[in-house]
């Protein structure tokens, strides 16, 4: 039996139809696969690798820890090294009120740990989200997920859980003092890359103050970079009371994490002690994975060069088929007329060596999400290739 059989046998499957790509070796935008096929990468693992696969100093720095401890216990009881210094250069990154860092497994956890958190804070139970909104699929944040479709199957969930319209002003009004907290993206990610205006945001912020709800805002897709600049809530001039953080965190290691202010956090040590707990949480090796990448990104320049960047691949995309380029940054979503197309596109793409991808919840949408440090040749051949595909699918 070869490896693809035993990965379809006895690794459990999330789709019918799995890329099953046998990879080797990654390394900035490249993967090369077993047979010795290279691959450029134009979805960064899910906006994960922000300064590419395999970064010489986030690889070091995961060595250098591995020998000195990995696991010691569960979160929060051992001064962990990695673990401080992680939450120090976060929180000086970060507005003033996000002082307090609170590491999990990954972004969904960081939704179930916010949830939490506004509810004990709050005393109230009232959870708004956002249609086409998304937090991960665990049940928790699944329950806030903004579609239908993929919460149906595992009902029942979450109660007392509102959704309301993204974008829209009218729907600010379903906002109250029952409200605990309202999760909201910076940028939809998976309805296709959508953002919302700047009066709409700051109007979102003004009723949460008005209402003492908590406003949380998810950056575990747009963190790190990813909009062109390193939050994206910063492109709205306001301040969330919780922020979400994932994907990029870790450096391509697993790594979510909530922020707030410690009076806020503060309310999870007593009645009851422990009242949010994860054994792995903040694992030493991949704090220490994303406190590398993250001084990479800062110190060497990487999101000022992100709307450069943008700028090419809209440049270079220009075909027929093309009905519209959204872009915030290098989170990027090509609009076809219907899923087919896509479809055609994403499979004609891989034939030549190009990774792409679709949106959960805009499937006739191509993904564009490299690591923030995609070269400008690399723009170059990925367009070409995605427009040679064009060619061949409208002929």
């Amino acid at each position: 039996m070869n490896k693809r059989e035993l990965f379809l046998r006895h690794v459990a499957q999330t789709s019918p139809a799995p890329l099953a790509l046998d990879i080797v070796k990654a390394k900035g935008s490249i993967l090369r696969d077993a047979a010795g096929k290279k691959y450029l990468d134009l979805i960064a693992g899910i906006s994960v690798c922000n300064v590419g696969h395999c970064h010489p100093k986030v690889v070091k720095a995961v060595k250098k820890q591995v020998d000195d401890y990995m696991h010691l216990l569960v979160y929060g009881e051992m001064v962990e090294t990695p673990q401080v210094q992680y939450a120090k250069w976060l929180t000086d990154q970060l507005p003033g009120s996000l002082n307090s860092v609170y590491f999990t497994n990954s972004g969904a956890e960081a939704t179930e740990g916010a949830m939490k958190l506004a509810k004990r804070f709050t005393n109230r139970t009232r959870i708004v989200a956002f249609n086409k909104s998304y937090h991960g699929s665990t049940q928790g944040a699944l329950s806030i997920m903004g579609d239908e479709y993929w919460r149906n199957a595992f009902r029942p969930l979450l109660p007392d859980v509102l959704h309301l319209e993204y974008d829209s002003m009218e729907s600010l009004q379903e906002i109250d003092a029952h409200t605990a907290c309202v999760f909201a993206e910076t940028v939809q990610a998976e309805r296709g890359v959508v953002a919302p205006s700047a009066q709409w945001m700051k109007a979102l912020r003004d009723k949460c103050t008005e209402t003492g709800t908590l406003l949380i805002l998810d950056e575990i897709q747009t963190g790190f970079g990813r909009t062109g600049t390193l939050w994206g809530f910063e492109q709205f001039n306001i301040v969330p009371d919780i922020v979400l953080l994932g994907k990029a965190l870790g450096g391509g290691m697993p790594l979510g994490a909530f922020a707030a202010d410690q009076k806020i956090m503060q309310v999870l040590t007593e009645n009851p002690v422990l009242g949010h707990i994860t054994t792995f949480g903040g694992h030493p090796v991949c704090c220490a994975a994303g406190l590398a990448a993250f001084k990479v990104l800062l110190k060497e320049g990487i999101v000022d060069k992100v709307p450069g960047k943008t700028a090419l691949f809209k440049e270079l995309l220009q075909h027929p088929l093309i009905k519209a380029i959204r872009a915030n940054g290098l989170l990027m979503a090509i609009e076809f007329e219907n899923f087919e197309i896509n479809k055609q596109v994403i499979d004609g793409c891989l034939r030549r060596g190009l990774l792409t991808d679709w949106f959960l919840f805009a499937p006739g949408c191509l993904r564009i999400a490299p690591p923030l440090t995609i070269a400008e040749k690399e723009i170059k051949k990925a367009a070409r290739i995605i427009l040679e595909v064009l060619d061949s699918v409208q002929a």
